[in-house]
């Protein structure tokens, strides 16, 4: 029906996430074209920026990994290498902890670049699990050293497995090994103390959203073996810098990306993707569609074919958050204070909506987010969107719930900040209501996790059951985090650079 003349670019590329704009930039650079369409009038999704009052606020993430140079050639540092790739720069600043867990019983530990201080430090807290810790955080080692000598590349890429296991049979099997274990087991093969147990725990939900038992092995190997290598590196001003650069990638080779163009639909023509249609009923057409929203909005609203739906109850579903973006006097931060911080009151409560506290103040490594004398601050909790649906947007009851509950964590996050509540100068609220408005995800959540006992070979990849659809983002292979939708990029567009007969370079 629609020939190749007719086609707007070769690949789509519904919605402005990092692991669709990571899709394009890869595919453009090799020649293959692509149109990215985004609702906003700015790109990043929740890994964006935005202004108020001379306040630059991170929309959502803060803890960036994959930004080190080193002469690791693998997985990892992927940022370094796709700007590199590009000939496109982000300039970063390293900070020298991760994060700095506030935990009940006085339990505090920040957790230091150097990975020795940091075992030290721990050991310190549990002098009778010094063994055990060692033994642990060597298992993630192991991990890392295998990630860190393999090339990117899709699993659903059979010249790239056969490659990857002919030239690296012995890591190829070890790591193939490890994906069928979690976190939580492995520590529990070395660890007993509960209290150390519990912090292991933390260390998984911190960035993952579920408990040690709950998330692979092979997933913490990454975040938490590369801080020590790799670190946390933050990027001049603010998150938004990461899909601002990509979008100039992006442009810089032909590729095209239009704001203020929300998509509607995906048109399918005898089960396969062909094309989208926008809000004002224009229609593009392409030879493969790219999804970066969630598998539920995918599946249950872009695409109305009963025969693909989703179930609510296929995934676990992350949660939402309720967020405070605040600007305050900077003389209520310290001068030794971490730009990260985890706290946790009741480890009976860490896992349930607002239990845990995440907390950054990234002015501490770029003051120029914020006018002089000034800090931002960005506070946030798990939230569901069922707790908010009762209340209408914009309604006095909904204000109050808000101003309530920011009331509730702001008075909480004074037990490492003290004074914070009179600091403050300009705070800005958002709910999971927030979340599933801006960025179309449906309630608000940050896609699909796996469930226990799944290994992580069971998250969705980049082929969906929808001919020429393909999908990124936190739903896909290897799910939630800027670098692992940053991979699930890398790994969409090398398998659709293969489909289309120009295949990618490895990343190095």
């Amino acid at each position: 029906m629609h020939d190749v003349i007719e086609r707007s670019a070769d690949v789509i590329i519904i919605g402005s996430g990092i692991g669709g704009l990571t899709t394009a930039a890869l595919l453009q650079q090799q020649g293959i074209s692509t149109l990215v369409f985004e609702k906003n009038r700015h790109p990043g999704g929740s890994c964006s920026s935005f202004q108020r009052e001379g306040y630059h606020f991170d929309a959502g993430a803060s803890v960036f990994y994959g930004f080190a140079e080193n002469g690791r050639s693998g997985t990892l540092n992927l940022h370094t290498k796709i700007f590199r790739k590009l000939g496109i720069e982000v300039k970063t600043v390293p900070d020298p902890v991760q994060i700095h867990y506030h935990l009940p019983n006085g339990f505090s530990l920040p957790v230091y670049y150097d990975r020795q201080a940091f075992i030290d430090r721990l050991a310190a807290r549990f002098p009778h699990e010094k063994k055990g810790i060692a033994e642990f955080y060597r298992e993630l080692e192991e991990v890392y050293d295998i990630l860190s000598s393999l090339p990117a590349g899709s699993l659903e890429d059979i010249v790239h497995l056969g490659g990857v296991g002919l030239n690296n049979p012995l890591k190829t099997i070890a790591l193939a090994m490890k994906t069928f274990r979690s976190m939580g087991r492995t520590a529990r093969k070395y660890i007993v103390d509960d209290e150390l147990l519990r912090f292991i725990d933390m260390e998984a939900y911190s960035w993952a959203v579920q408990d040690a038992g709950a998330t692979p092995l092979v997933n913490a190997g990454i975040c938490l073996a590369d801080r020590h290598h790799g670190g946390i590196n933050y990027p001049l001003g603010g998150s938004g810098s990461i899909p601002q650069a990509l979008c100039r990638g992006i442009e810089k080779f032909g590729g095209i990306v239009r704001f203020q163009s929300e998509v509607s639909g995906i048109i399918l023509e005898n089960g396969e993707a062909r094309g989208v249609r926008l809000s004002d009923g224009s229609e593009f057409f392409a030879k493969a569609v790219v999804s970066n929203a969630t598998v539920w909005d995918t599946f249950n609203r872009l695409i109305t074919d009963s025969r693909f739906r989703v179930d609510d109850s296929r995934f676990l579903r992350a949660p939402s958050w309720f967020q405070l973006f605040l600007g305050v006097d900077a003389s209520v931060i310290p001068k030794d204070f971490y730009v990260h911080n985890i706290l946790v009151d009741d480890w009976n409560r860490y896992s349930q909506p607002g239990g845990t506290i995440y907390f950054s103040a990234p002015t501490l490594l770029d003051p120029s987010l914020a006018p002089h004398g000034k800090h931002t601050i960005h506070v946030f909790v798990t939230a569901e969107a069922d707790d908010w649906e009762k209340y209408q947007r914009g309604s006095r009851e909904y204000r109050e719930a808000k101003d309530a509950l920011a009331e509730n964590v702001i008075s909480r996050t004074e037990r490492i900040l003290p004074g914070l509540s009179k600091a403050i100068e300009l705070k800005v609220l958002a709910s999971p209501l927030t979340h599933e408005r801006y960025l179309n995800r449906y309630k608000g959540s940050y896609g699909p996790l796996l469930k226990p006992g799944q290994n992580i070979l069971q998250k969705p990849q980049n082929t969906t059951p929808v001919k020429n659809l393909f999908a990124v983002g936190d739903s896909t292979f290897p799910g939630q985090g800027v670098i692992a939708v940053t991979y699930s990029g890398v790994s969409c567009a090398s398998y659709i650079a293969r489909k289309l007969g120009k295949p990618l370079e490895y990343l190095f």
